[in-house]
């Protein structure tokens, strides 16, 4: 495949690179167990079936926060994740509220739009274009 001067591939789609989401759930008091058992589905499924090259989930209980970073290869594979796992993204969010949502990079427009405004519901949402960087992702434990 390959890229020409305005983005576009020869296969039609934006070659929109490498692009890094940065959730911040607030978790409902009460719903700290729910939450657990929903993420840990939610990332197990996408482990098995997703197009994340990387999900990472930390969790501040002190304060009830949850941080998701997610990384995609390019915003053809948001729109897949998205796709597939509308049902999981569903039920976490039936146990918490977003805070904060970063996108690091340069997804397609499209993406932007429906992130601005997912459900018709808008949410704190910040977007920074990549400047440089690569991306190494064999596990260290894997090395050794």
């Amino acid at each position: 495949m390959t890229t020409t001067d305005s983005g576009t591939t020869d296969s039609g789609t934006t070659d929109s690179g490498t692009i890094l989401f940065r959730n911040t759930m607030r978790i409902t008091d009460g719903h700290l167990d729910g939450f657990r058992d929903a993420i840990a589905q939610a990332v197990a499924f996408v482990e098995e079936h997703g197009p994340q090259l990387m999900v990472e989930v930390f969790i501040d209980e002190e304060r009830m926060l949850a941080h998701s970073f997610q990384l995609y290869g390019d915003s053809d594979a948001i729109r897949t994740h998205w796709r597939l796992s509308d049902p999981y993204i569903r039920e976490v969010m039936e146990h918490c509220t977003v805070q904060r949502f970063e996108v690091f990079g340069d997804p397609d427009d499209d993406i932007v739009a429906a992130l601005r405004t997912p459900d018709g519901v808008p949410f704190p949402f910040g977007l920074s274009p990549r400047l440089t960087g690569f991306t190494r992702l064999q596990h260290p434990r894997a090395a050794a």
